[in-house]
């Protein structure tokens, strides 16, 4: 079974809709650092030094590769990022090799199988 690592970085608000649009098309978990910081093509304004711009959470969802396209395409719809400058950006890259899924690797392959 191959993998794909999806990485989202959303507005802390956001995340909770993200991981359960991820979880509609198949994702079964996810990993979430907080308080991540970024810069879109221009640098946010400050007010007397303080940064005005809320904070991001980035998301992490090992997925099987068949269902990884369909799963970065709803967050992104879901999440707005087409629509919305700023409002987060997500990526897939491939995982060479998983250890710990074991028991996810079961629900993996019945959802896989359904999609083949």
């Amino acid at each position: 079974m191959h993998f794909k690592l999806i990485i989202a970085l959303v507005d802390e608000g956001q995340t909770k809709s993200i991981m359960l649009a991820a979880r509609e098309v198949g994702a079964t978990g996810a990993t979430v650092i907080g308080s991540a910081r970024g810069e879109g093509l221009s640098p946010k304004k400050t007010f007397f030094g303080l940064n005005l711009e809320s904070q991001r959470d980035m998301l992490m969802f090992i997925v099987e590769e068949h269902l990884s396209r369909e799963v970065l395409e709803h967050i992104a719809m879901i999440g707005g990022f087409d629509d919305n400058p700023g409002s987060g950006v997500a990526f897939q890259l491939d995982v060479e090799d998983t250890i710990g899924l074991a028991r996810q690797i079961k629900a993996i392959e019945d959802d896989v199988e359904e999609i083949l």
